[in-house]
């Protein structure tokens, strides 16, 4: 069986609590912005960070690395309806390679004896 007929999200929460970038367009944080009914230029300021290489901006993260937009209990993420695309691409168009961070699903998957094909 192919990952990508196979997958089915968990909504466990696991690839939120991963550091690094959730890099967003114009067009996303316009959306993110209006979905939680601020101004874009607020949102910018307090939920965003300019990436290093000063070509994108990313969604902030809490400090242990979780995004600022995730919550546990129950799992979930806050802007899901208008989460960014690499965030809707996560894990069939990539995918941690870490032995650390790692799909729950995909796990599953691969313990159920599925094949799992993803591409980066």
């Amino acid at each position: 069986m192919d990952w990508n007929d196979s997958f089915k999200c968990l909504k466990c929460g696991d690839c939120c609590r991963w550091h690094g970038y959730v890099r967003i367009t114009e067009k996303e944080a316009d959306s993110i912005a209006e979905f939680l009914g601020i101004d874009v230029g607020e949102f910018i300021g307090k939920m965003a960070v300019i990436t290093a290489d000063r070509r994108s901006l990313s969604i902030d993260e809490m400090p242990n690395g979780d995004c600022i937009f995730f919550r546990d209990e129950p799992p979930r993420c806050e802007i899901y309806d208008v989460r960014p695309r690499q965030c809707r691409d996560f894990p069939i168009k990539w995918n941690s390679r870490s032995k650390q961070f790692r799909c729950r699903a995909e796990l599953y998957a691969e313990s159920a004896g599925s094949s799992t094909q993803i591409s980066a």
